[in-house]
């Protein structure tokens, strides 16, 4: 029991970390055949299945090699310090490294920038192109983006009873307590709670999650915009339009389609807020929730209550509150110094400076930088846009100077409420369905692969404080 608690934090070594990788990529690679000579495009759930038994044998393989191989000791600080660093979960879809940023299956941001289909005149990646790539590691086609784009726009429509439940709900109800009751509710239809009641085999339970997990990420756009106008006035829904993409049709709901810089933004938004590994709140609450079995609406629920509390998705809120006090109190055009000593005195103050830091990232957040670029892009006189960049050439060095921060660079929530409330959505409140209807494609993809891939419960060992004390005692 002793040994099983020294230990001190440590990555996977970069053998073990690049084996693994290219192992799941040969077994991709192989399976690929599959994609380039079929008469015609799979869809997504064909080409899943075509990857779920290459798959299930790299992972045999996997655990066969390494599987009684150690990642490294664990310290009691870590137990204590909110499991920070501690190696404990798969997730497929994305990897953080801390010095590099995000990867989805491998690519970088610029890289899926690149690389995934776009809307006709858009110049971001659609996020069903991202949803196919987190699911099979692969670049989807045009045809099969736009497939799915009308596979989800089919799928769209929201019971008559969930209606009810939200244009029930008082408008003082926080739109993320609206939102989590209204994706619980969606549990009423599960396809996997009725096969799993009617005997469905282990080996056929991903095939009702699949069904779920589009449904889910379909319904959103809905449910979110049904929100928005209950609780911000603004009349009744207009329809989705299937010829249109998904963030076309969010942005359609929410009353700002005409906009088209709006609409690519909403396309970055969504793809670069989609999954940030394994082990934030919202992803791992999904997963826990999801390996007991619970249906992935039930699963997502819980995520957005993660996602709802103040150090996760509330963020971008205190970003946007800290930025405009310090203009309300310095001006549209404050010196560098003045931004400075604002800084100081936010920090002397015994606060943090928002959207400043990472538990994982040792560098500028890359998604922070994606939407520095599109800021940069389609509004550099922003005023805010600007004292955003004021801020990021002057905050790392006051918080390296206090010693306040591991890695004093601006994260992913730094940016986003400047880029939101340039094009008039200004109502902070609802920021953070967003950020939940995005972090939908990345718990979705994820659960969908735990049951192919038969994930157990999780069920890790805890310890009271007594009982370490006294693992201890005799050991100093």
């Amino acid at each position: 029991m002793s040994s099983a608690l020294r230990y001190s934090p440590c990555a996977m070594s970069s053998a073990l970390r690049s084996a693994v990788q290219q192992s799941r990529r040969n077994a991709f690679a192989r399976s690929a055949r599959f994609a380039s000579t079929s008469a015609k495009a799979p869809t997504l759930k064909e080409r899943l299945a075509d990857l779920i038994p290459a798959e299930i044998e790299n992972v045999k393989a996997t655990r066969a090699a390494h599987g009684k191989k150690s990642f490294g000791p664990v310290l009691v600080d870590q137990l204590y310090g909110g499991m920070r660093g501690l190696p404990a979960l798969i997730w497929d879809g994305s990897v953080l490294d801390p010095e590099e940023g995000i990867r989805f299956r491998g690519k970088t941001i610029p890289e899926i920038q690149e690389a995934l289909p776009k809307a006709p005149g858009g110049s971001e990646p659609l996020p069903e192109g991202l949803f196919w790539l987190l699911v099979t590691g692969e670049v989807p086609s045009q045809e099969q983006v736009n497939a799915l784009s009308r596979d989800w726009a089919a799928r769209s429509a929201i019971p008559s009873f969930v209606e009810e439940i939200l244009d029930r709900c008082p408008p003082t109800l926080h739109p993320m307590s609206q939102f989590s009751l209204a994706v619980t509710a969606l549990n009423h239809d599960s396809a996997f709670a009725k096969a799993y009641a009617q005997g469905v085999s282990k080996k056929e339970y991903w095939q009702p999650t699949f069904e779920d997990a589009m449904d889910l990420i379909a319904k959103l756009p809905n449910i979110a915009g049904r929100i928005f106008r209950n609780v911000y006035g603004g009349g009744k829904l207009p329809a989705i339009d299937a010829d249109k993409d998904y963030s076309y049709n969010l942005a359609n709901l929410l009353g700002y389609a005409d906009k088209p810089e709006f609409v690519d933004l909403l396309r970055l938004y969504i793809t670069i807020h989609s999954d940030h590994e394994g082990g934030n709140v919202s992803a791992h609450t999904g997963k826990l929730v999801g390996s007991a079995l619970s249906d992935p609406f039930l699963a997502f629920g819980a995520s957005l209550n993660g996602l709802a509390g103040p150090l996760h998705g509330l963020a971008n809120q205190e970003v946007l509150i800290w930025l405009r006090k310090m203009q309300s109190k310095l001006g549209e055009n404050p010196s560098d110094d003045a931004v400075r000593e604002y800084v100081w005195s936010t920090l002397k103050g015994g606060q943090v400076v928002p959207g400043y830091g990472h538990a994982v990232l040792r560098k500028t957040d890359p998604r922070y930088t994606a939407q520095r670029e599109f800021a940069l892009k389609h509004l550099p006189e922003n005023p805010l846009f600007k004292l955003v960049s004021q801020v990021y050439n002057i905050v790392p060095k006051v918080l390296l100077e206090a010693g306040k921060a591991k890695n004093p660079w601006p994260n992913v929530d730094a940016h986003s409420g400047v880029l939101l409330t340039h094009y008039g959505l200004d109502q902070m409140n609802f920021y953070t369905v967003l950020f939940g209807v995005s972090r939908a494609f990345g718990v979705a993809a994820q659960l969908i692969w735990d049951r192919a891939l038969g994930a157990p419960i999780e069920r890790p060992k805890s310890y009271s404080t007594a009982a370490i004390n006294k693992i201890f005692q005799d050991k100093q």
